[in-house]
C-alpha cells in the first residue's frame, strides 16, 4: 500500500498554509471567482481528509492483520 494519498494530504495541506499566508500579506483577494478564504478551506479540508482516511485505513489492516496472526497462534 503506497503513502502516497497522506502525503498528497500533506503537500494540500501546506498549500492551504501557504495560500492563507498570501491572503494574509494581501496578495490575494480572489483567486478566480472564488474568494481566498474558500480555496483555503476547500484544500485544507481535502487534505485533511486524505491524511486521516489513509492514517485510518493503515490501522484497520494492523488489526486484521494482528488477528489473524492470534488466529493462526491458536491453531
Amino acid at each position: 500500500m503506497s503513502r502516497a494519498p497522506r502525503f498528497a494530504g500533506y503537500a494540500l495541506m501546506a498549500v492551504a498554509v501557504l495560500v492563507a499566508a498570501l491572503t494574509r500579506r494581501g496578495g490575494a483577494d480572489m483567486i478566480g471567482p472564488f474568494p481566498a478564504v474558500a480555496v483555503v478551506l476547500f484544500v485544507g479540508m481535502i487534505g485533511v481528509m486524505l491524511v486521516f482516511t489513509d492514517l485510518m485505513v493503515r490501522g484497520l489492516y494492523a488489526q486484521v492483520d494482528a488477528a489473524k496472526a492470534r488466529e493462526e497462534e491458536g491453531e
